[in-house]
């Protein structure tokens, strides 16, 4: 079955850096693409990045442009976002997501049909 596990998170201050990771396993990585989505406490999903199945194509809210970048590991099948310049509103649990039927659609990473469990991502001011 289709399993993503995410890691890299913990706790971090303002201007920091991270890199999350997300291992998938049980589908053709390669051909899929994939996205990160975040929502912390109270609050709604908020789509971050998402990424063509081959790297080619990525996109990013508004809040994180310039300070993530998504990436991808085909030959891993592994999914990274890697954060910069932290900041205390990126406090959320962030997730990676997959989804065999829609493309690499912003709007709609949150919504993906799997996702994992989530890693913690909490910047101190």
């Amino acid at each position: 079955q289709v399993q993503l596990a995410e890691s890299g998170g913990g706790l971090v201050q303002a201007g920091g850096s991270l890199r999350l990771s997300c291992t998938a396993s049980g589908f053709s990585f390669g051909d899929t693409p994939m996205g990160w989505f975040r929502q912390a406490a109270g609050k709604e999903r908020e789509g971050v990045s998402c990424i063509s199945w081959a790297g080619g194509t990525t996109y990013y809210t508004d809040s994180v442009k310039g300070r993530f970048t998504i990436s991808r590991d085909n030959t891993k099948n592994t999914l990274y976002l890697h954060m910069n310049s932290l900041k205390p509103e990126d406090t959320a649990m962030y997730y990676c997501a997959a989804d065999f039927s829609m493309g690499c659609l912003l709007q709609r990473v949150k919504v993906y049909g799997y996702r994992g469990q989530g890693t913690q991502v909490t910047v101190s001011s």
